[in-house]
């Protein structure tokens, strides 16, 4: 499947516990269709004392979420939309660039 989704997108939460929430794309798992988004889908883990951590205890982190939860938002509106792709002549070096692209306003992402 390919990912629509990149790092830094802002998206919302659709579906599961959060949705509705907002928030900053940290990492995506492409082969596993998953992100993982700033401070969504919160789990505590608990952790034995390391070198790095000589304390222990319970580390909040977020967990990955799967991209059908989440949709991305759109720069003008700041609205859920779905993503389009379209094929743009680069001027500078005369090649095709493909681009992101948003439903609802058309505007480039």
């Amino acid at each position: 499947m390919k990912v629509k989704i990149h790092k830094n997108d802002n998206v919302v939460v659709i579906a599961g516990n959060d949705s509705g929430k907002t928030g900053k794309v940290l990492k995506v798992f492409p082969k596993k269709s998953r992100v993982i988004i700033e401070g969504i889908n919160i789990r505590k883990r608990h952790t034995k004392p390391t070198q790095n951590n000589p304390k222990g205890g319970i580390i909040e982190k977020e967990a990955p979420i799967h991209i059908s939860n989440i949709m991305l938002l759109d720069p003008k509106s700041n609205e859920p939309t779905r993503i389009g792709t379209q094929i743009i002549l680069d001027e500078k070096t005369g090649k095709k660039k493909r681009a992101r692209v948003s439903k609802i306003s058309g505007e480039m992402i």
